[in-house]
């Protein structure tokens, strides 16, 4: 289909020795998508120089405004690429965007010089509006679900990182709590405790709340899961680190764990020092002689 917006469209990108190139690149940095520098040059100019040719060769198809045909898939594997990459670099959204946006003012400009009716120029305004709104959307989109997988796996790191089992003793194993307790963190929790019980061979396993701003009846249900568990694999549990301001609140909720608690680390240590037949005494001083 050949219409004066398409026509027009289609003369935008044309080789002209770099000179949109150029143009883009100095829109691009004046924006702030360039990031102060946080994109190597050669490597800004490359993305650039590929997206343009990508986008001619999408303006040449049969449906040139139409951005979800097989046409547009070049360009939107280059803004694929791009958009994660600085989703993983830290860029912010705006900063993304712009490497789409930018481009707007010199193909504008170009478009307003070669169109020499109104009504042409209106309707290719339009056109081009369309096609670069829709791209600039896909990046955000693209942006943002980078985004998402990359606080999720952060998230899942921290849990990981923040619920380790430590071992005590021979057969007592901790694990200290730190931060809320919600569902999925109560399986990662869960299951570094089953398996490190198996692999110290534990009889005792001290679940450490130190860390834990405070248990309500959500949380205790989470720490009686993880405790009916550990029980399940021949473990006793000891609740350690209640402070008083949590025991009021777990007494003021009605919320009952209906297991051994102990104020502090140490004393659920010596607890199940004594559970297992084990003691710890001072060691004799020398006397001077």
């Amino acid at each position: 289909m050949n219409t004066p917006a398409i026509n027009a469209l289609r003369s935008l990108i044309a080789d002209d020795g770099g000179t949109l190139l150029d143009e883009w690149l100095l829109s691009l940095k004046a924006a702030g998508g360039a990031a102060n520098g946080r994109v190597n040059e050669n490597e800004l100019r490359t993305q650039c120089r590929d997206f343009l040719a990508a986008l001619q060769g999408a303006f040449e198809s049969d449906a040139p405004t139409d951005t979800h045909t097989a046409a547009y898939e070049p360009v939107t594997a280059i803004l694929d690429e791009m958009s994660r990459s600085r989703a993983l670099q830290g860029f912010s959204p705006s900063e993304t965007a712009t490497f789409v946006f930018s481009l707007k003012h010199p193909l504008f400009a170009r478009l307003r010089r070669s169109s020499k009716d109104v009504e042409a120029l209106g309707d290719g305004a339009w056109a081009l509006t369309e096609v670069m709104d829709s791209l600039g959307l896909h990046v955000m989109q693209v942006y943002q679900t980078s985004r998402e997988q990359v606080i999720k796996r952060q998230q899942e790191e921290i849990s990981e990182l923040s619920t380790p089992v430590v071992k005590l003793w021979d057969g007592i194993v901790a694990l200290p709590l730190i931060g809320t307790l919600d569902s999925s963190r109560t399986q990662i929790v869960m299951e570094n405790l089953l398996q490190s019980i198996v692999d110290q061979e534990a009889e005792i396993a001290i679940i450490d709340i130190t860390g834990v701003p405070t248990v309500d009846t959500l949380v205790a249900q989470h720490l009686l899961k993880t405790v009916a568990a550990a029980r399940l694999m021949g473990a006793d549990c000891i609740i350690s680190g209640i402070r008083p301001q949590i025991a009021q609140t777990m007494v003021h909720l009605g919320v009952e764990l209906n297991m051994v608690s102990k104020a502090s680390l140490s004393d659920a240590l010596a607890l199940a020092l004594k559970r297992t037949g084990r003691m710890v005494v001072p060691r004799p001083i020398a006397s001077k002689s």
